[in-house]
């Protein structure tokens, strides 16, 4: 499969690297659809897999009454500011409906491209039905011309009965860029949901703290996060799982690397039902100056929950580097290799082409080690 992209073939070389650092192939090849969108302008939405529907969320909303009861549902439009300046504004994103038993063996993909000094929303409704399985891999990329900007951005994930979605979203922002992202999951019974972040550039400051509702017996969650945070960086990043359900479980890991930037690195878990359970694991590696704020919570609320963190930030050991130099390594190859098995998360679920534009991206970065 192969379909050129409206909007891509105007990029400069330095932004289509950009983008494919983010995981977008700007031949969609193998890709079951695509969205792009430039600063407030939606270029491009298709998706040839029978069965998924992506549609501009503005489209979307005209063509089906039903989806309002969807829309600012699970995001309160008056949560903040920035909420209610996305829903002040016309509509943007895009909306997926992954109809009932469908599962794209390739990624959905969508492009959110900053081209200009301004403000960026979105409001995209992702929508997976009984027994559906979606992944889909999202690029956040400014111009590698844009100073100043913002990013404003709204999610709304549904997961129905027996249904699963992945969600891989990798950052390639710049260091004057501000992103605040909001969203949230309502997972139903047997609903899997698995969320992976990924930023490993320069950005001025990110805020988000993302939410998943499990209200469906045996529900799970999974949320993964990768963090290099530079010099002038300052994210500030959380997760936050709900298990109000018998039976349902949570797992929210992070990896998180500072050299001169601040991250704080926020989990929590709520154990509000029958037989749940939830782990939180934070492990921080400082490099140079930096700041890395672990607070892992876990919140039992009756005794038939069982819930466990575990949180560490530290330096590398000398004695893993002289180890690996004993072995023909120089001390720079020694801490590159470290690092890289230190942020090696493996997602149970995530097919292996995501898995490798995981790793990809973590590869790309690795100059800034």
């Amino acid at each position: 499969m192969r379909k050129d992209i409206d909007g891509f073939e105007g990029l400069s070389p330095e932004d289509a690297e950009r983008l494919e650092q983010s995981g977008m192939v700007l031949s969609s090849e193998n890709r079951c659809g695509s969205f792009f969108q430039t600063d407030q302008d939606i270029r491009h939405t298709s998706c040839t897999y029978e069965g998924i529907e992506m549609l501009p969320t503005a489209e979307a909303l005209k063509k089906y009454d039903w989806l309002r009861d969807y829309y600012w549902n699970l995001v309160d439009k008056d949560k903040d500011e920035y909420t209610r300046y996305v829903a002040a504004q016309e509509p943007r994103g895009y909306t997926i409906i992954a109809k009932k038993g469908s599962k794209n063996i390739f990624p959905l993909q969508t492009c959110l491209f900053m081209a200009t000094d301004d403000i960026q929303t979105v409001h995209n409704i992702i929508i997976a039905e009984e027994g559906a399985e979606l992944h889909l891999i999202t690029g956040c990329v400014s111009s590698h011309s844009v100073g100043h900007g913002s990013h404003y951005g709204i999610t709304e994930f549904y997961v129905g009965k027996d249904a699963l979605i992945s969600t891989t979203m990798i950052h390639t922002w710049g260091e004057d860029v501000t992103v605040v992202p909001r969203s949230a999951a309502r997972l139903e019974e047997n609903g899997t949901f698995l969320s992976n972040y990924i930023s490993m550039k320069p950005v001025k400051r990110v805020q988000m703290y993302p939410e998943a509702r499990l209200t469906g017996e045996n529900s799970v969650a999974r949320f993964s996060s990768v963090i290099l945070a530079p010099e002038g960086s300052e994210l500030d990043l959380g997760q936050r799982a709900i298990l109000e359900a018998k039976g349902t479980s949570a797992e929210l890991l992070s990896r998180v690397i500072t050299r001169g930037g601040t991250v704080i690195a926020r989990s929590h878990i709520i154990g509000g039902a029958e037989e749940t359970r939830g782990h939180i694991e934070c492990k921080g590696l400082i490099l140079e100056d930096g700041i890395i704020h672990a607070i892992p919570e876990i919140e039992g609320r009756l005794t038939n929950t069982s819930l466990s963190h575990e949180a560490a930030v530290g330096k590398i050991a000398r004695d893993e580097i002289e180890y690996l130099m004993a072995r023909g390594l120089d001390e720079e190859e020694a801490t590159a290799t470290i690092i890289r098995g230190f942020l090696d998360v493996k997602i149970q679920g995530l097919p292996d082409s995501l898995q490798r534009q995981i790793d990809a991206a973590i590869d790309a970065a690795e100059d800034g080690f």
